[in-house]
């Protein structure tokens, strides 16, 4: 029987198609937002009291909240930057991937129609040896999963 072990949560990149970034520019400290919620409506059944029906109504995606170290030369710093100063909105996707031991995709997420709507650097603090952290708050209208060829 072969072992399983579930990947690692700390192996991954993110990819932003239409950006000519450098390889630095995938690199993030966290990525949280990979989420979906469905809404539901209530429908009362006519002559049965005793319940309603819930019926799949739409899907909800929260922001996508991406952190790193700052980074001085970054095309997507320049991307948020024109976004949030100039109001300059050029959406985007993105692609998350999950990475095994020899840096391949071992499953992606593709983010659709990406934009920034919230860009905040950390604080400073002369009493404190920290690295200054960016921090991209992304909306967006959907993600799909990408499964690698030759993955399981």
């Amino acid at each position: 029987m072969e072992a399983f072990y579930p990947p690692v949560g700390f192996h991954f990149s993110v990819e932003f198609t239409g950006l000519s970034t450098a390889k630095k520019d995938h690199h993030f400290q966290s990525v949280s937002g990979l989420s979906v919620d469905v809404d539901t409506e209530e429908i009362t059944e006519g002559g049965e009291n005793r319940f309603k029906h819930k019926i799949p109504v739409r899907t909800k995606y929260p922001n996508l909240i991406l952190k790193r170290g700052m980074l001085i030369d970054s095309k997507v710093a320049e991307w948020c930057k024109k976004a949030v100063e100039n109001f300059d909105f050029q959406p985007i996707n993105l692609i998350v991937n999950l990475l095994n031991e020899q840096h391949q995709p071992l499953l992606s997420w593709n983010v659709v129609h990406a934009y920034p709507v919230k860009w905040a650097i950390s604080d400073f603090n002369a009493e404190e040896s920290k690295l200054v952290i960016e921090t991209i708050e992304l909306t967006y209208n959907y993600y799909n999963t990408i499964v690698p060829n030759g993955s399981n």
